[in-house]
């Protein structure tokens, strides 16, 4: 029994002994690994200066030129209305009306008060006929001509103003009905029926029809530079494809308190076609640049550290090269110093790459090419307003 089990020991060490040997004998057949270099694939685009044009986009929308703010010149209880949001009205269409009981009993108080007034200075009047009369025969004396005189232009005075007021009461009166007084388009209203406003409380806005603005904010890093571009184009987001050509008609001199920007109001053309008010607007703010750039895409920038770099290609190998950003156009960029044309620029992977490393381009691009599609979705960099 010892015998067999001392056997099975020695069976198993030599076992493990040719299978170390075997091993070893393996390792040392084969051959060692190849190391394979990292060469990797990148997209180019060969530098090329272009004339640079400097654009601004802002977002906007589409409002009427003038705008009233409509409200009753005097205070009561709204019993109608007329209109509806966006309901067509024309000059002295009525738009809201106002209880005019008080204002009728006014009215007729007023006339009252006119009607006696006129009274007593037809009394007066006839009395002072009489007594000059008398004066002529020396009947009465000089002092009681003079005192009829005097009642009669105190009656005349206050006939006066009886229609004085009679006229104001009646003003007043007429005031219950609200009418428009621009043709145009209602565009809020801002009370209704039942409700008790006060004088001058603006109930109804009505835009008038015709000339149309785009407002915009600027804010107050790109102000100095909008001043300067007179290319000034809109387009809108219903209706892309269309471009009109505009003019900046007025530029706040103020910034807003709660949004600081600076409103600008962009006059559309007349030749500007379904166009609606309370649209969404861009406004594309254009100056041309006598300085050349090379434009990249902006997927070829490279950010370390606040600085801006892109990889250049040299004899397969990449090297990192700091950039000076002029502007941004759309999806590309400006750059107006760091590189020379001419020169290979990785425009994509551009995170994935080393100093020094070797690359393989997959295919030569051409260098991207202002266009109006291009200006129209760009923004102006700080480096532009200078």
């Amino acid at each position: 029994m010892a015998l067999s089990t001392k056997t099975s020991k020695a069976r198993a060490i030599a076992f493990s002994i040719l299978v170390l040997l075997s091993l070893i004998l393996l390792s040392a057949c084969s051959k060692k690994a190849e190391k394979t270099e990292d060469i990797r694939p990148v997209r180019t685009i060969q530098a090329q200066l272009q004339a640079s044009e400097f654009v601004a986009e802002l977002s906007g929308e589409v409002r009427a030129r003038v705008e009233s703010r409509l409200g009753f010149r005097v205070p009561g209880k709204i019993v109608a209305r007329h209109v509806e949001l966006g309901t067509l009205v024309k000059r002295g269409q009525v738009l809201m009306q106002l209880d005019p009981q008080d204002l009728l009993l006014g009215q007729t108080q007023a006339k009252a008060g006119l009607s006696a007034a006129e009274s007593n200075r037809d009394l007066a009047k006839a009395e002072l006929k009489r007594y000059q009369e008398l004066r002529d025969k020396n009947f009465v004396a000089q002092a009681v001509l003079d005192a009829k005189e005097t009642t009669y232009k105190a009656a005349q005075a206050s006939y006066e103003q009886a229609k004085a007021g009679f006229s104001n009461q009646s003003n007043q009166a007429a005031y219950a009905n609200l009418t428009a007084d621009i043709d145009g388009v209602v565009t809020a209203i801002d009370a209704e029926v039942g409700q008790v406003v006060a004088a001058g409380t603006p109930v109804v806005r009505v835009a008038k029809a015709g000339d149309m603005d785009v407002i915009v904010g600027v804010p107050e890093d790109k102000i100095n530079s909008i001043r300067q571009m007179s290319d000034l184009k809109v387009k809108l987001w219903a209706n892309s494809g269309e471009v009109y050509a505009a003019k900046l008609r007025e530029l706040s001199p103020i910034a807003d308190p709660v949004t600081r920007t600076f409103v600008a109001k962009v006059a559309l053309p007349d030749t500007a076609k379904d166009v609606r008010l309370g649209m969404t607007a861009t406004v594309l703010f254009g100056m041309k640049n006598p300085m050349a750039m090379i434009r990249v895409p902006l997927t070829a920038l490279f950010q370390e550290k606040n600085v801006s770099s892109v990889w250049i290609v040299e004899s397969g190998v990449v090297r990192l090269v700091p950039v000076q950003i002029g502007s941004t156009s759309g999806e590309d960029v400006l750059i107006s110093g760091g590189i020379q044309a001419g020169q290979i620029i990785v425009t994509a992977g551009v995170n994935l790459l080393k100093a020094g490393q070797k690359v393989r381009i997959l295919g030569m691009e051409s260098a991207p090419v202002a266009s109006a599609a291009n200006a129209a979705a760009s923004t102006a960099a700080s480096g532009a307003n200078k």
